[in-house]
């Protein structure tokens, strides 16, 4: 009888498909930065824009959403929330701190952001408010008030 042979893992590493889809994200990301140029200036040098989303939690609580933006070091000088036709958009600029030394790693984004969401419909956009503690902005979206069903009389 003859037994399969067996290789040591070492020999073929492991598939490892969430690396494989991080790795075709940023390809996928490089080439739409080379592509299409951000309308609104800030381009490198390859003609790309240098715009980027902050990482946020959206939570649907019981009166309001939440919206959390990571944004530390930022200012709320530097920080626009705006909304309009039923979309909220955030954005601003980190700008690039002075260094005396020689950067060895460079992971912080810096540049502009812009943040965009669709509002649900029942938000009550006039009565929105934000908050920066800590580094992280806290939009809140009050929810409008439920309509209550009610008995329309027939006439005639």
């Amino acid at each position: 009888m003859t037994l399969p042979a067996r290789r040591s893992r070492g020999a073929f590493p492991a598939w490892d498909p969430v690396h494989e889809l991080e790795e075709l994200r940023t390809r996928m990301h490089q080439l739409m930065r080379t592509t299409f140029p951000f309308p609104g200036g800030g381009f490198s040098e390859l003609g790309a824009a240098d715009a980027w989303a902050p990482l946020a939690d959206v939570e649907d609580t019981e009166d309001a959403y939440l919206v959390e933006l990571e944004l530390p070091g930022v200012d709320k000088d530097q920080i626009t929330v705006e909304v309009s036709e039923g979309e909220l958009d955030v954005h601003g600029e980190i700008k690039e701190k002075e260094r005396t030394g020689v950067v060895r790693r460079h992971t912080r984004h810096v540049g502009q952001f812009d943040y965009r969401m669709s509002l649900p419909p029942n938000s009550d956009t006039e009565r929105i408010g934000a908050d920066l503690t800590n580094g992280v902005l806290t939009v809140r979206i009050p929810k409008a008030e439920k309509a209550q069903p009610h008995r329309i009389e027939i006439t005639g």
